[in-house]
């Protein structure tokens, strides 16, 4: 498939009853511009509500979401199609690591973790997808999944004591566009209670639009330069790096279910290209990426795959980055509506943990994965921190890098201990990939 270049599906008006549009297909250039900006609104929310709750720069948090969708479409040479936006997984330890060294210390946190991307991907091109399984098996992806969630937990509280009314609301409609209403419209949830939480919040004039009305129309993002941070790099590495290429690979494989493509080879190129893009996003400012499953989403209900739709997106992400009072209107959100989003999509990022667990029916009756688990969640949600000379270790740097010393040498030991009941210690199989939830 060359890169650049789609073959027209049908009669490129609408697609052939029957079967879907592939990645290295299209529909007329208009109906793609609609799709494009419909994968725009899919992701929106999550992409700028990231940088909003991490203190980051919304435009430039937005500029290399669709810079780094562009590269990692020409990294993995157009064959999957998917968007690159600001990843959950990163707000805790990116949380810490500014609270060690700042905003540009941070920075290089994730730099590293898109550094240490490349290198996983480029390990999984040579021997196979299945050394993740081997090394993070669902257990331990499962227990820093959900340690992430609950590390996130006082953040929600503090944001939503700012302001209860604001808060409330904006989680009431959340829940009930999530719960109530089907199809593309309660994907759009959380983009919907912000909306709805920010218009009365400017209703009872409690939004600062000073910034707004003084930003100008056309401009270039915030870019800055990450410091070096040894810290930060072990506070944010070993938090996320596992649960992005667990999470890159499910999506790959999802993608490869529905658009009926063999997409296994592409795993390690995804994994390299969400790489890339985190690595040139912290280089200038802007935050983790990671694929999202909210497009994933959309291409199922739509049936059309075509990459050409992602590059239209990246397009209008980068046009929309580019607007200064845009990513004003955007940074001016009131914490109390921070606090009631937040409020279900951190409980949200718990739950997927919890459904890893379930997806990969993991054994708790094997005193390995119950033990792993357990001292996992609770070393994260509490915040346990280790002190070593001038470094500290937050609860989720301890608790992700913990997780998976504690099972492999508890594993080690068991399979070496005299053999009881033969359910007792039986390895737990295999993430199945396509079942990881998506990014709320």
């Amino acid at each position: 498939m060359a890169l650049l270049s789609w073959s027209l599906h049908g009669d490129g008006k609408k697609v052939i009853p029957g079967r879907v549009v592939t990645p290295d297909e299209r529909l007329a250039w208009p109906r793609m511009a609609g799709l494009g900006a419909q994968h725009v609104i899919a992701m929106f929310s999550a992409t700028t509500l990231v940088p909003v709750l991490t203190g980051f720069p919304v435009s430039t948090t937005l500029f290399f979401s669709g810079v780094g969708t562009l590269l990692f479409l020409v990294i993995t040479r157009n064959k999957v199609p998917s968007y690159t936006g600001s990843a959950f997984a990163f707000i805790a330890p990116v949380l810490a690591a500014q609270a060690q060294g700042g905003y540009a210390a941070a920075l290089c946190g994730l730099v590293a973790t898109g550094v240490a991307l490349i290198i996983t991907g480029l390990i999984i091109n040579q021997v196979g997808y299945q050394i993740i399984d081997r090394v993070a098996p669902p257990v331990v992806t499962g227990t820093i999944v959900t340690m992430v969630g609950l590390n996130l937990a006082p953040v929600a509280w503090t944001n939503y004591q700012d302001d209860g009314l604001l808060a409330s609301v904006t989680l009431a409609v959340v829940v009930l566009v999530s719960v109530l209403l089907r199809g593309f419209i309660s994907r759009l949830a959380v983009f919907i209670g912000v909306a709805v939480g920010y218009l009365l919040a400017a209703g009872l004039g409690r939004v600062e639009l000073d910034p707004v009305r003084d930003a100008s129309w056309l401009g270039w993002p915030d870019f800055t330069a990450p410091t070096f941070s040894l810290q930060a790099i072990l506070l944010i590495v070993p938090a996320v790096l596992l649960v992005l290429v667990v999470e890159n690979a499910a999506h790959v494989k999802a993608v490869s279910a529905m658009c009926e493509r063999n997409l296994d080879s592409s795993i390690g190129n995804a994994v390299i290209g969400d790489g890339v893009a985190t690595t040139v996003s912290g280089m200038f400012g802007g935050s983790g990426q990671i694929t999202y499953a909210e497009n994933i989403g959309v291409m199922a209900l739509t049936r059309i795959y075509s990459t050409a739709a992602y590059m239209i997106a990246a397009g209008i992400a980068i046009a929309l980055s580019i607007c200064p009072k845009f990513g004003a209107l955007v940074g001016a959100v009131p914490l109390g509506v921070l606090g009631g989003v937040s409020t279900i999509l951190f409980g949200m990022i718990a739950c997927m943990g919890l459904r890893m667990y379930v997806a990969a029916e993991v054994d708790f009756r094997d005193p390995v994965n119950l033990t792993t688990a357990a001292l996992g969640l609770i070393v994260g949600a509490a915040n346990y921190t280790l002190t070593l000379g001038d470094y500290v270790f937050a609860g989720i740097a301890l608790s992700g890098v913990g997780t998976i010393v504690v099972y492999h040498l508890l594993r080690f030991a068991a399979d070496r201990a005299e053999p009881g009941d033969p359910g007792q210690h039986a390895a737990t199989p295999a993430s199945p990939a396509l079942d990881v939830p998506k990014e709320f």
